[in-house]
């Protein structure tokens, strides 16, 4: 089957995870991805670890598949002409610099769209082009705290939580791929190249959704709730006898069955805890009293009896139970590729799927520079002039 994105040509300027993981998802469907690498070291989460696979970084490995690797020293003069070349076959770039890195290379939107009028050129950085903070480095971490994230994650009380992926550098990744594919549509159906801004704070922002919503109507600070829900009561984990188990009673027909499968008939129709609205003012009271009911049984018997009552529920896995899950493995969220280095490596599997024309993992992630030579083949150069350019360090 053709994959969606089958002949688009993206040159990848990337590195660490935002920039990558919107290219490994343009990638696995179907575009022809050129990674630039920096010559001898390559992008940055090369050597991010441990762990390492035979030398091979598990966080690159994790976010780099279908790709080809180039490595091309930007700041050598020699580099220009090749540059220039990859650009006017593409039909993307990406890059994920500090802003002005680019007008220092000569590699500014304005310059490239003097070579390739056609272009899709997307932007990835902390804080977007403009603004006050445009300059300041942004890291994931310092994005999860300034996007709002931090501030309701965790337990009341307690110390600021991230999450435990880099939520934020995923969250730019995935709008940059929405970005360049609408990008991409427009110019398809008429339009032209053009410049994609997209800052990661920006995306947490958006991302604050029904927290903001809340805000902006009441005015109030949201607060984190553990793992509980503002405006949803029961709607968190609660410790069984053994370990915890997730519950989500969203609505309160929902709540009528939770009721009866804990035997707590008696408190269902009260009026402090008849309708969702009344037990969220209540939230303190009812979740002491479901906490001493769940914590009578453990967790596999209350998701028995829960399952068998209708009431949505679920295991806290940790990642040996997530990659051995039958329904994880049935949906192919697991795939095992042959690295050149590395041997068997497993990666996650591509979460959208499309009837027509799926995405599909072909390829393990690169090892820095593979596809050097056959890149410059294609475009023009001769052997003699590669082996130059590997001496004087261009690639």
């Amino acid at each position: 089957m053709v994959r969606p994105l089958e002949g688009i040509k993206v040159l990848d300027l990337s590195r660490a995870l935002a920039g990558p993981y919107c290219t490994m998802m343009l990638a696995d469907m179907g575009a022809e991805v050129i990674k630039i690498e920096i010559p001898e070291r390559g992008d940055d989460s090369r050597a991010w670890g441990p762990p390492f696979i035979e030398g091979e970084s598990a966080y690159f490995i994790s976010v780099n598949r279908n790709k080809k690797s180039m490595t091309l020293n930007l700041k050598k003069e020699k580099s220009v002409e090749i540059i220039h070349r990859l650009i006017k076959q593409a039909d993307v770039l990406i890059e994920n610099f500090r802003p002005g890195t680019m007008e220092k290379l000569s590699l500014s939107y304005d310059e490239v769209k003097e070579i390739n009028p056609k272009i899709i050129y997307c932007s990835i950085s902390g804080f977007g082009q403009d603004g006050p903070y445009r300059l300041l480095p942004g890291m994931d971490q310092v994005l999860q705290g300034m996007g709002g994230l931090m501030s309701i994650t965790g337990e009341p009380d307690g110390p600021p939580i991230k999450v435990g992926v880099a939520v934020a550098d995923i969250a730019g990744g995935m709008f940059a791929a929405y970005g360049i594919v609408v990008a991409l549509f427009n110019r398809e159906t008429g339009g032209k190249g053009q410049m994609i801004d997209l800052s990661l704070l920006d995306c947490q922002v958006a991302w604050l959704t029904y927290r903001a919503g809340s805000f902006f109507a009441s005015g109030e600070i949201p607060k984190p709730l553990g793992s509980g829900h503002p405006v949803i009561v029961p709607y968190q984990a609660f410790k069984a006898k053994d370990v915890y188990v997730n519950v989500a009673a969203g609505n309160d027909q929902l709540w009528q069955k939770f009721c009866k499968a804990l035997g707590l008939e008696n408190i269902m129709n009260e009026q402090r805890f008849a309708t969702n609205a009344m037990r969220v003012k209540n939230r303190e009271e009812i979740i002491e009293i479901i906490g001493d009911v769940i914590c009578t049984k453990k967790a596999d018997e209350w998701l028995k009896i829960l399952t068998e009552a209708g009431v949505p529920c679920g295991p806290i896995y940790n990642m040996d139970k997530i990659f051995s899950d039958p329904q994880v493995l049935h949906r192919e969220m697991v795939k095992e590729l042959e690295h050149p280095t590395a041997g068997k490596v497993k990666v996650t599997g591509i979460p959208i799927k499309l009837s027509n024309t799926p995405g599909e993992i072909l390829k393990a992630p690169p090892v820095l520079g593979q596809h050097t030579k056959e890149i410059l083949s294609e475009l023009g150069f001769k052997e003699i002039e590669i082996e130059k350019l590997y001496e004087e360090k261009v690639i």
